[in-house]
């Protein structure tokens, strides 16, 4: 019964596209990298599948908005 479970979930697994697994996570977690706006260092926020959802001064600050959003800060490097 189990491995008809397992080869159902990844035939399903096998059949998303690339835009389905860029969408996970996309409302649960955001990352943040350093950025240069207009001659100033910024750190840009951005949901998983990499759409900007915001900027800070500071990483702590971006970290601080992407908690309070209730998402999970990750940082790329």
């Amino acid at each position: 019964m189990n491995e008809s479970r397992e080869a159902r979930e990844t035939t399903v697994l096998k059949g998303l596209s690339p835009a389905d697994w860029a969408s996970f996570g996309r409302e649960q977690i955001a990352y943040i990298r350093p950025v240069v706006v207009d001659g100033v260092k910024a750190v840009a926020i951005h949901s998983a599948d990499g759409t900007p959802i915001g900027a800070a001064p500071t990483a702590d600050l971006a970290i601080a908005a992407i908690i309070q959003n209730e998402m999970e800060p990750v940082l790329v490097h």
